[in-house]
């Protein structure tokens, strides 16, 4: 898989305005590679430093020390951050503070009108969005009246309409009700599958993190473990170590193991443990 960032022994310090000037490390020595196209999930408790992270992808952090690499620019280098910003967009926790305008169509051209493209090309690629992320039908509707995943879904389809080859979703479902969720993480799967687009997704519900290409664990500003989910989530005893939750089904297959039942190293989600469970039954049924 081509490499589109490059993350490159990244330390970053937040300024604190005091005396002295710099807080602690929030991110110490980070090395990543993700790749053109991948679905990758950053996964952490609050405070972790996966926020911080997601924020040095498209230049909004820049880092203290060490060097992210964006298809070949670099974000510290200043000509290269309307570039980065086209090919990387960011699509923040709360929808409100994305959305700028009183109708649906006219918040998804606003990022397109800021780039200087021409209005019919505005008008297709508006259109094209909003089909994307199921809420065409919406188009002339008040952003204030719709859901809290309706709206997370318009401010994905701003970011789309600018045609951005990655898109960042810093905690995209933290303030939406399951249904919400739902719609969020069917639109992201769509988009990096039917679409190319690379989807990093930072979170801390570890059944999002599950549907990801590959995972990567952040506690106290270093990766701690990252691999493809089963990979990762195998080492519960690593992850409750440092206070982190794994899936509910991973949970119970683990305690089930731990009790003397013959159970795979790892199940990731409902019906691979049902699967499992059913297995060791069959015997007595």
């Amino acid at each position: 898989m081509q490499e589109f960032i490059a993350v490159n022994d990244l330390y970053f310090q937040y300024e604190t305005g005091d005396e002295e000037g710099k807080a602690e490390f929030a991110l110490k020595g980070i090395r990543l590679s993700i790749g053109k196209g991948e679905f990758l999930a950053v996964v952490g408790h609050n405070g972790s430093g996966k926020s911080t992270l997601a924020k040095h992808f498209n230049s909004l952090y820049l880092p203290t020390t060490g060097d992210v690499i964006v298809d070949g620019m670099n974000t510290k280098e200043d000509e290269h951050l309307f570039d980065i910003r086209k090919k990387v967009g960011l699509v923040l926790q709360n929808p409100d503070n994305q959305i700028v305008a009183g109708i649906v169509e006219e918040d998804v051209a606003f990022g397109c009108e800021n780039l200087g493209i021409p209005p019919r090309e505005i008008r297709k690629r508006v259109d094209e969005a909003l089909k994307s992320v199921d809420m065409y039908e919406y188009r002339k509707h008040s952003p204030d009246k719709l859901s809290g995943g309706q709206k997370q879904r318009v401010a994905i389809a701003g970011i789309i309409a600018m045609q951005p080859e990655c898109i960042v979703l810093d905690e995209p479902t933290a303030m939406l009700d399951p249904q919400g969720r739902d719609e969020v993480i069917a639109t992201i799967r769509k988009l990096n599958r039917e679409n190319g687009i690379t989807m990093i997704l930072i979170t801390h519900y570890m059944e999002e993190a599950i549907l990801a290409d590959r995972v990567v664990i952040v506690d106290d500003g270093k990766i701690l473990s990252e691999g493809k989910p089963k990979e990762v989530f195998a080492n519960v005893e690593l992850l409750k170590q440092h206070s982190l939750d794994v899936p509910q089904a991973t949970e119970l297959n683990y305690k089930l193991k731990g009790c003397g039942f013959e159970m795979p190293d790892c199940v990731l989600n409902e019906e691979e443990c049902v699967a499992a469970i059913m297995k060791l039954l069959r015997p007595f049924q």
